[in-house]
């Protein structure tokens, strides 16, 4: 896919066959990263002109869809983490609801021109909903915004060893292998509905295809037995937190832009930017606020921020840190960092670490190693000001390689949808007269 200007494109392409499109997620608000390109996904097809309907998992009370004309069918579902333990078990594995919910729209709403598209389905709908999508399966496309597609755990992490696993999906190594953050118990639970998945979701059906984010996520599914022919890349997109170029060469705080949870490694970030003696501002929220608030009072505290309200937050930054703890399928804030100018400081779980390395945009590290993080902070922190400098001007160059433009990103997405309408109609037996 070649990379354009947002602001060079003269037509905005809708697709030759593609008269609807049916988005299917278990939310509809943007609480996390999949949920907001979700969101921008449905703003970029209403542009268009093209008329979308979204199945969500929960109560789909999000304001913003009825302003922007979507139509809103939902499960009213809440997510495993906050039901009962044995409904959890239960609803979690196969949500009978959620195949019924998807297979009425499909029988009221469906026509040659509808494309279906999966987000997130594994905290409320479950792998039910392929089977009921298996009867319009060319036209059904799913979206790896993480791995549980062909990982049981849904990112290829082996928890207990603190090491990325490369073990084959539900392969003997697999299912003897504790791999799970909680337990071995879970670690089965979730085997087994991966097994339901595999049976739901037949990789042998002609199904339009799995949206990879990265490159190197592409490698998961294919482990998972997914044929080459069914996986398309397509790099998220991403907007730079500021016009122009951040001048990092004459800051010294360190950023942190998501979740504050522990598998993003932001008590390793914390710790480390105090014994490196680096002012450290963290942009997010989660579980562990609370604790760097009481704890560590040097740590600069914002919170959940808008993306427009992230700008005037990483000016006075020299580096912006990704010290995830286990493998980021993409890591969209690197991408916007870069088109800010502004250098990345990354782990090496992350699928972006080797683009990274490979056109000088920042320093990685290995985060399961004791010392690393501090190592590339101070080598950071010491950097010249002409080589920080000319490090932030290869990022402000290189960025629109690591990620699509927003407006790119859609019509990438709307291209692979009117392809394989036209590979449908194309291989449609003819209408018989009479």
């Amino acid at each position: 896919m070649t990379y354009h200007d947002p602001q060079t494109l003269t037509s905005l392409p809708t697709g030759d066959h593609l008269t609807r499109v049916v988005v299917i997620n278990d939310h509809s608000q943007p609480n996390g990263g999949a949920a907001v390109l979700l969101l921008s996904e449905l703003r970029k097809l209403r542009r268009r002109g093209i008329p979308v309907t979204l199945i969500t998992g929960d109560a789909g009370d999000n304001p913003d869809l009825a302003d922007l004309g979507v139509e809103v069918i939902a499960a009213g579902g809440a997510d495993l983490l906050n039901r009962p333990k044995l409904e959890a078990a239960t609803q979690g594995m196969y949500n009978a609801k959620a195949r019924e919910m998807v297979a009425d729209v499909i029988a009221s709403r469906d026509a040659p021109g509808t494309v279906y598209h999966v987000h997130n389905w594994s905290q409320i709908l479950t792998p039910a909903i392929f089977e009921a999508l298996r009867p319009v399966a060319p036209r059904v496309f799913m979206h790896g915004h993480d791995s549980f597609l062909a990982c049981p755990n849904g990112m290829f992490m082996d928890y207990r060893h603190k090491k990325v696993c490369t073990r084959v999906p539900l392969s003997a190594a697999c299912l003897s292998t504790n791999c799970d953050k909680r337990s071995y118990p879970h670690k089965l639970w979730r085997a087994a509905r991966h097994g339901l998945l595999y049976r739901c979701l037949d990789r042998r059906a002609p199904w339009g295809g799995v949206i990879a984010i990265h490159p190197r996520q592409a490698d998961g599914f294919r482990r998972a037995g997914f044929a080459d022919h069914m996986i398309h890349v397509v790099r998220n997109p991403a907007k730079p937190y500021v016009p122009g170029r951040v001048p990092a060469e004459d800051n010294r705080v360190l950023v942190y832009v998501g979740r504050l949870e522990k598998d993003k490694g932001v008590m390793d970030l914390v710790r480390s930017a105090k014994s490196t003696g680096q002012p450290l501002r963290l942009i997010g929220d989660g579980n562990l606020r609370g604790e760097i608030a009481r704890d560590h009072t040097e740590v600069e505290l914002c919170g959940w921020q808008s993306a427009e309200n992230i700008g005037p937050l990483v000016e006075d930054a020299r580096a912006l840190v990704m010290p995830s703890r286990h493998p980021e399928p993409f890591g969209l804030v690197i991408a916007e960092a870069a088109k800010s100018g502004l250098p990345v400081v990354v782990s090496d779980t992350g699928a972006l670490t080797e683009d990274v390395r490979a056109m000088g945009l920042g320093l990685a590290f290995d985060i399961h190693n004791a010392g690393e993080l501090d190592r590339a902070l101070v080598e950071i922190r010491d950097m010249s000001a002409t080589e920080l400098e000319a490090m932030s001007r290869r990022c402000l160059a290189a960025g629109d390689r690591l990620a699509h433009g927003p407006q790119d990103w859609a019509t990438a997405l709307i291209t692979l949808f009117d392809r394989a309408l036209a590979r449908e109609a194309t291989s449609a037996p003819p209408a018989r007269a009479g």
